[in-house]
């Protein structure tokens, strides 16, 4: 498989796996009950289509350490994910960042269940 078809397979995963899990925070742990779960899916697939192809095409340009890329790459993520969340559904800062964190740490473990 090329790296680019690995790439719309892990994008295609991530959101998969992602999506549901912003949707259960979001909805339910939160219950942001005003937010229409057909935003969160936008949203959260806004994130998630943003910010993966930095991880898998920008930052291995300047980041030449696999573990130093996959750490800083990862915190990075969950950074902007975080302002996207907040800005966009207007979550608090604390909901918005948990939700960033644990969808990437639900996409990070069972997308290396697939691979």
């Amino acid at each position: 498989m090329s790296y680019e078809h690995h790439f719309l397979f892990s994008l295609l995963l991530t959101i998969i796996i992602e999506i549901p899990i912003a949707i259960f925070f979001i909805k339910y742990l939160y219950q942001h009950r005003e937010i229409k779960i057909s935003k969160i899916i936008l949203i959260s697939f806004l994130a998630s289509a943003l910010t993966l192809p930095y991880f898998w095409f920008v930052l291995p340009a300047y980041i030449f350490e696999r573990r130093i890329y996959i750490f800083s790459g990862e915190i990075l993520i969950i950074f902007i994910e975080t302002i996207i969340y907040k800005q966009l559904l207007k979550l608090k800062f604390s909901e918005a960042f948990t939700v960033s964190l644990i969808t990437n740490i639900g996409s990070i473990f069972l997308g290396l269940a697939f691979q």
